[in-house]
């Protein structure tokens, strides 16, 4: 299994290079995200904060996302993820906001959504929406999955929008 920091580095440098900042709203990685983000030392130069975003309550008084925002949006879906990513950056006044949302396993969501479903989205100088289908039901081997997907996703932001 890949460590934390060595998740974490390739896009903590890039983000220290560029003097640019990141918050992240995630689910069912549920803190790891940010564990790989933080793992790298020097983290306080780009990294402003996070939240793991697990319940409609928690998404409206965390990220402050009002209800009417929900309105033809359910939880586990790309719309859903962009809308967490843009909240998050918009709070903490970040470059990059990172967020991801999902079924970790071992059964899949309420939504009808198999394990190893998520879905992740940068908001930010560019905007990039995926969604990963591991097709695996491991909790915690879904986790990683999501996490890796997660920062590679925002690290090929941060390099397009050089």
């Amino acid at each position: 299994m890949e460590s934390l920091s060595s998740m974490g580095a390739s896009v903590g440098a890039l983000l220290k290079q560029h003097e640019q900042t990141v918050a992240v709203a995630e689910s069912s990685a549920a803190g790891l995200i940010s564990a790989a983000l933080v793992a790298i030392p020097g983290a306080s130069a780009y990294y402003l904060g996070g939240t793991v975003i697990y319940t409609r309550v928690s998404q409206r008084e965390l990220l402050r996302v009002p209800d009417d925002a929900m309105a033809d949006i359910r939880a586990s879906t790309e719309a859903y993820a962009l809308l967490n990513a843009r909240s998050v950056r918009q709070s903490l006044g970040t470059t990059w906001g990172l967020s991801e949302t999902g079924a970790s396993g071992p059964t899949g969501n309420r939504y009808g959504d198999a394990a190893g479903h998520a879905c992740i989205a940068v908001a930010g100088p560019v905007e990039r929406v995926l969604t990963v289908e591991t097709g695996d039901s491991d909790r915690e081997a879904n986790m990683w999955t999501f996490t890796r997907a997660a920062l590679d996703l925002l690290e090929q932001c941060i390099a397009e929008s050089r």
